[in-house]
Parts: C-alpha cells; sequence; structure tokens
C-alpha cells in the first residue's frame, strides 16, 4: 500500500494520503519489516544519537585520523565560528563544522551513522542538526525528518545508486545533500513537493562529481566533501522554500547522476587513479604512508 520506488510515486503516496514524506517513509517501513511503529521510531532516535555524539566529540575532541592525515579542522572552524568571524554567516558555519566532525570522526574509526555512506556519514547530521537547532525542533520532529531523508534515500538505490565506487562522489556525497536539503525543507515545513525539488537542487549541484579518495582513505578531499555537502543542502533548503522549482523533475535528475556515472571513468570511482589522488602532492601521501 505504501511502496514506492520513484520520487513521483512517493508524491502521489503523500498527495492520496494527506501525509509528509516522513510520515510515508515510516509506514512503508511498518509495512516492508512487519515492524511495530514504536520500534522503527526506537531505531531512528538511536541513530539520531549516535550523529549527536558523533558531532560533539568531533567539535570537542582533539581527533586525529588513523594515517594521521586528517582531524581536528572541525574544532577550528567551531571555534571561529564561535568567535562570529564568519563570511557565510554563522548557521552555514555551523552546519559545516558539524559535518565535518562527524566525517572526522569516521575516519578515526569513531561510531557514526552512515548516511547513506560512511564517506558521506556528515552531511545529513551537519545540515539537520543544525536546522533543528535553528528551529527548537523536538527529537520527535528530527526523527520524522531522518525518515524523510530516508524517503529520498531509498529512491535514488532503486533508480541510480548511493556507491563512490559505481558512480563517482556525485553518488555518495550527492545523494547525502540530497537527503539532508529534504529533510530540512520538511523539517521547517515545507511540502513534499518543495523537499523534492530541494533535494532536485542539491543533486543538480554536484552532478558529475568524482571519487578521488587520496591513498585511498576516506579523508582527503572526503571530509571537506561533507562540509560543502551541508551547506548545499541548507542552500538548497532555502531555494525550495523561497517558491523556486526545479525545471529538471527529481526523479529525472536521479537517472541523469545515473548515466553520468556510468560512462565516468573507473579511475574517478574510488580507485585513488585519478583526481587530486593523481596529483604529485596524492601520490607523494601515498607513497609516505606505504613506507610506515
Amino acid at each position: 500500500m505504501y511502496e514506492f520506488k520513484t520520487g513521483n510515486e512517493l508524491l502521489n503516496l503523500c498527495s492520496a494520503y494527506n501525509k509528509s514524506i516522513g510520515e510515508i517513509t515510516i509506514l512503508y517501513e511498518m509495512e516492508t519489516s512487519e515492524k511495530s511503529r514504536e520500534d522503527i521510531l526506537l531505531k531512528m532516535k538511536a541513530n539520531l544519537e549516535v550523529m549527536r555524539e558523533a558531532a560533539l566529540y568531533g567539535l570537542t575532541r582533539d581527533i586525529r585520523s588513523v594515517s594521521g592525515l586528517t582531524g581536528g579542522d572541525a574544532k577550528k572552524l567551531w571555534k571561529y565560528t564561535e568567535a562570529g568571524h564568519t563570511l557565510s554567516g554563522t548557521h552555514t558555519a555551523m552546519a559545516v563544522a558539524k559535518a565535518m566532525a562527524v566525517s572526522e570522526v569516521n575516519a578515526s574509526m569513531g561510531r557514526i551513522v552512515a548516511a547513506p555512506t560512511a564517506g558521506s556519514c556528515g552531511i545529513i547530521p551537519g545540515a539537520l542538526l543544525t536546522a533543528a537547532e535553528i528551529l527548537n525542533s523536538t527529537d520527535d520532529d528530527v526523527i520524522n525528518a531522518l525518515f524523510t531523508a530516508s524517503g529520498v534515500g531509498i529512491t535514488i538505490a532503486y533508480n541510480a545508486t548511493l556507491s563512490g565506487a559505481e558512480g563517482g562522489c556525485q553518488a555518495e556525497c550527492g545523494s547525502a545533500a540530497a537527503m539532508a536539503a529534504a529533510a530540512v525543507t520538511e523539517l521547517v515545513g515545507g511540502s513534499p513537493e518543495q523537499a523534492l525539488n530541494a533535494a532536485a537542487f542539491s543533486l543538480k549541484a554536484v552532478m558529475g562529481l568524482v571519487c578521488d579518495p587520496v591513498a585511498g582513505l576516506v579523508e582527503i578531499p572526503c571530509v571537506k566533501r561533507n562540509a560543502f555537502g551541508a551547506s548545499n543542502a541548507l542552500t538548497a533548503a532555502d531555494m525550495a522554500l523561497a517558491g523556486i522549482t526545479s525545471r529538471i523533475p527529481f526523479d529525472e535528475v536521479v537517472e541523469a547522476m545515473y548515466r553520468v556515472g556510468k560512462v565516468m571513468p573507473y579511475e574517478l570511482k574510488e580507485t585513488a587513479k585519478g583526481g587530486l589522488a593523481d596529483t604529485p602532492t596524492g601520490k607523494r601521501i601515498k607513497e609516505e604512508l606505504s613506507g610506515k
């Protein structure tokens, strides 16, 4: 009854039952998992707590990744933001700092929620937790928004890919940004249509983004791409909430992303053989780590 595979099918369900994307996704999960609403909500609440813990840890601790390549940048940006020195605005900088914090926790082998992947784990918490603080949202509100993100992720997984190895970073950080944008839009009170417009904006913004991890590690440029993914999501949400619509429908954007990923050279899909990984500095870092 509540099954959907595309954004258009999701919107039709929202219209037919007069419910949000988040609520339809909860009903979908209940139907497909045969679990109670309470069990499903408790599991998502646990995910929310892990996101919060990871963000706090990364913002307040002096952490370093196992390789030593990354760590501590989120804390630097957080202090810079608290001092009021921002050009992008306090809220955007806060979201970016949280996104980096969670990504740095991942690189240091900490506990995160792969949302939708470990490589893009900071984008949804960065954007959503910041929006929730701005709005003074309840936990229930944020949990519902996480289901909104899940609903968008389901459609992308069905019709394209969430894997950097298959579709480039557009499929990982791009999908995460799209999920976050939709979640933030519904959290603010936007309609399902506005949420999918926001998701389309986010994904279009990074169409063709390659996956080129230096030394094959999910650190450079992954942490910084999580940062920009959170900023992307908030910007996309604002555009949608302002009444701007995507001339290319969400489903077609997803299909285009998948086609782009298919023709992308394998060197640019998580092989660490192209892009930034193939620069002189990228190669030197790989050699230095190999010699350890």
